[in-house]
């Protein structure tokens, strides 16, 4: 099977004033469809950077990224949209828009969809937050709910669209133990549910369990990579 996302030979650098600091240093990894992948790897060793460009957020400098049949390096504008729509997030921060109602949250992304109606995304969106358990707080705005229920919130947006790829940036680290447990779980019942390929950032030692692979980054190199096996004797 074809992997869903391969890098080959990534480099990223950050220009400050007249210092120029190479971040990723030629990076190599492929994910396949349908698995759930975490990056672990201390502050500062490229694991935001890495998720950002393979979710377009930045541009391919050097090296080839290849995302759901896309590449990336000197894509076009439309190309880059077209795989941003393919890709559903998830943030540290939640990035809820206050003014909207959780169910208006969770439409936002169809709203760029030509054959969406008020109705149908209205539709989807309440779907999507029965799956996550919180449809009856779909009236309510975000600063009546609580850190895990933002949280649940902003995964139903990031399923809305029925993305092939969904991207977590520290999805825990806001979160108590409990609560985070209750989120990744969830987020692994409904990618496994929809197939979609997961790449998780976190520092959460304790949510290895549902990786079916670890890839390790230190100073924008990959070190180590750990699969289901290995995972799963560390575990015991």
């Amino acid at each position: 099977m074809s992997p869903i996302i391969q890098v080959r030979d990534l480099h990223h650098s950050f220009t400050e004033g007249t210092v120029t600091k190479e971040v990723l240093h030629g990076i190599d990894a492929e994910f396949a469809p349908g698995e759930i992948c975490l990056i672990m790897g201390p502050s500062g060793s490229g694991k935001t950077t890495l998720l950002k460009l393979i979710g377009g957020q930045r541009a391919v400098q050097h090296g080839s990224l290849v995302v759901a049949g896309q590449e990336l390096f000197a894509a076009r504008q439309r190309d880059l949209v077209a795989v941003r729509r393919k890709i559903g997030f998830i943030f540290q921060a939640h990035h809820l828009i206050e003014s909207l109602s959780v169910c208006q949250n969770v439409q936002m992304p169809l709203s760029f969809d030509d054959g969406e109606t008020g109705a149908t995304s209205r539709a989807r969106a309440m779907e999507l937050l029965e799956r996550v358990g919180i449809a009856e707080h779909a009236k309510k705005h975000p600063s009546h709910l609580s850190g895990g229920q933002k949280q649940r919130v902003a995964i139903a947006r990031a399923l809305v669209r029925r993305p092939e790829i969904i991207l977590a940036d520290e999805p825990t680290a806001s979160l108590d133990g409990a609560t985070g447990r209750e989120v990744v779980n969830l987020i692994q019942k409904l990618a496994k549910e929809s197939g979609c390929t997961i790449v998780l950032v976190t520092h959460d030692t304790r949510i290895l369990d549902i990786a079916d692979r670890l890839v390790h980054l230190v100073d924008g190199r990959m070190k180590k990579v750990a699969g289901s096996a290995e995972l799963g004797a560390g575990s015991h």
